[in-house]
């Protein structure tokens, strides 16, 4: 139960509710006391033989009458409980689904390529779910259980306290049980979501790769490995819900031998006149069978508690991280745009790969900066840490001066537009896509960012244009046309710095030229960083640095670094000549 501890700031939230579900649960089970009474009396009645058949025939109906009004009493009051209780579980799963999913909104990059997709959903919805049933039907029905055991055993004792103790002897029996198979089933139900999470994660992949499996023709492939996963989580399932199902019988053989104890040992004790009547012994039965569903709820109870409590660890070894990249600055600070490198060294911490080495670098306010560079370069990594999705090993990456963990971080990341590499669209219209770099854009502002990034003539071919809801990923465009609408959004943020990652590699040469061109004029009073293969890219940016393994080795303007035969210095690049730049 460790595990669900970290689940009691919730009932604290939620206290009123939780105190008023427990007093009307007690109130409910008071009502539900007087139908064993009722009939015991009237099968008293039935058994006295000198009172006359017409005042016990008035005796049964006003009997049946109370009957009916205090179950209709208790069957309102246990709606309300439900509706308490239940109602109460389903704000403390909103609140914990949340609370997860800012913890993922927080989380670092690292953390995204150590856990895949379904594993996250999985736990999110799946183990969510299964810490539910405990905060409110597991909740619920112990709450339930013990005020009545507690009830019915005290009249019971009031009553007999002799056949109270040989009818509660199987009780022992009944909690060694629930404790053996609650052990297996926590066992089972952590193997269980384990699996399932890896079922999800393969499902997910496949869904959003299905384009590559159906172009290299592996879809009975895909089948088997989809078909032996779902085969181990059926297994696993099957092993858990075979725990599950000894409870309902074990139940049921226990309260069976409780009423026949009953029936024994209350016959022998009316038959030595130890109780006054056999209406006593109607009673008792009455009583166990009231104990029947309370009891039996015991092991269903305990087989969700164990899978919550499988379920909440997995949940809060996410929530117990702490984010590598953390808002340190609380309070709102100003972003301009010039940067400044000092030495920065940066070491990926699962790849071990150093990416930067010793970069120094300056970029004021308003210029445009180009990085070109070989693969694996560095080139991205650099914008990853002006973005601060890393933090330096070494070294200190500065925004107008200051050192960028000094700064508010959400801050410097609503002062920067950022389109990057691999283009991501969700799956909503074009123009919310594009206004998800600003929400309050008016459709102009929309147009006219898509018109800066030469997508617009393509979205109004469309058969509902900027209503165009995309697929899955922006499946419904090109790649040049998601990398268009992914400019798009970041132009309307109209951010002090715009960080383009090799956003053009997908248009054509004249459709870049376009771009670059309203991009100077668009950029004329932004930092802007334009990381590209292409050196075409780069020729109208004031400065221009060339990356290699984590280094700058050139760095300058363009005629700077174009020889007197129109080549770039670089080996790399000395293929490219002056007439393939214009």
């Amino acid at each position: 139960m460790k595990e669900l501890q970290y689940l009691n700031k919730y009932f604290i939230k939620y206290k009123y509710r939780f105190l008023i579900g427990i007093i009307i649960t007690i109130v409910a089970q008071f009502f539900t006391l007087y139908t064993p009474k009722l009939v015991g009396d009237s099968i008293k009645a039935l058994e006295n033989s000198k009172l006359n058949p017409d005042t016990v025939r008035q005796l049964l109906m006003e009997n049946i009458i109370l009957v009916i009004v205090t179950t209709l009493i208790a069957g309102f009051l246990t709606f309300l409980m439900r509706q308490t209780l239940i109602v109460m579980s389903r704000h403390i799963e909103f609140d914990l689904k949340n609370e997860v999913f800012r913890q993922y909104e927080n989380l670092s990059q690292n953390f995204y390529k150590k856990n895949r997709t379904g594993d996250l959903m999985n736990r999110i919805s799946e183990d969510v779910g299964k810490v539910r049933q405990y905060v409110g039907p597991a909740v619920m029905y112990s709450i339930n259980t013990f005020i009545r055991f507690a009830v019915v055993t005290v009249q019971m004792y009031i009553i007999s306290p002799e056949l109270t103790l040989y009818s509660l002897l199987p009780l022992p029996i009944l909690a060694y049980s629930i404790f053996k198979i609650s052990s297996e089933i926590n066992k089972r139900s952590t193997t269980y979501q384990q699996n399932l999470s890896k079922l999800s994660t393969f499902t997910q992949e496949m869904f959003s790769g299905i384009r590559v499996i159906k172009a290299y023709s592996i879809e009975n492939e895909k089948q088997d490995d989809f078909t032996a996963l779902s085969q181990e989580s059926k297994d696993k399932n099957m092993r858990l819900a075979k725990a599950n199902a000894l409870f309902g019988p074990l139940m049921i053989l226990l309260i069976g031998a409780s009423n026949l104890v009953v029936v024994y040992v209350g016959g022998m004790m009316y038959i030595n006149g130890s109780i006054p009547d056999i209406g006593v012994i109607a009673q008792f039965i009455l009583y166990i069978n009231m104990l029947t569903w309370p009891v039996a709820s015991l092991g269903w109870v305990s087989s969700m508690v164990q899978e919550a409590e499988a379920s909440q660890k997995r949940i809060n070894e996410f929530l117990k991280i702490k984010p590598e990249i953390q808002n340190t600055v609380p309070e709102h600070t100003p972003v301009n745009g010039e940067i400044t490198f000092e030495n920065v060294t940066f070491t990926y911490e699962d790849t071990t790969i150093t990416a930067l080495k010793n970069v120094n670098l300056q970029i004021k306010k308003g210029q445009t900066l180009a990085i070109l560079g070989k693969t694996g370069s560095g080139k991205s990594t650099l914008l990853s840490l002006i973005s601060r999705l890393y933090d330096v090993n070494e070294g200190a990456v500065k925004i107008d001066g200051s050192d960028i963990r000094d700064l508010n971080l959400f801050d410097v990341r609503n002062h920067i537009g950022f389109v990057p590499q691999d283009a991501f669209l969700f799956s909503d219209t074009i123009k919310n896509n594009i206004k998800f770099g600003n929400e309050e854009a008016t459709d102009e502002e929309v147009i006219d960012a898509a018109k800066k990034a030469v997508v617009h003539k393509n979205i109004v071919k469309f058969k509902n244009q900027y209503d165009t809801v995309l697929g899955e990923r922006g499946i419904t465009l090109s790649g040049g046309q998601k990398q268009r609408v992914s400019i798009a959004r970041a132009l309307i943020k109209n951010a002090p710095i715009l960080l383009l990652d090799d956003c053009l590699s997908a248009v054509d040469t004249e459709t870049e030229e376009a771009i670059l061109s309203n991009l100077m004029d668009f950029c004329k009073d932004k930092t802007t960083i334009i990381v590209s293969h292409r050196v075409s890219s780069a020729k109208n940016a004031d400065q221009i640095i060339i990356l290699d393994n984590g280094k700058i080795i050139q760095q300058g303007t363009h005629n700077q670094l174009v020889n007197q035969d129109g080549y770039y210095k670089d080996l790399y690049f000395k293929q490219l000549s002056e007439k393939e730049l214009q």
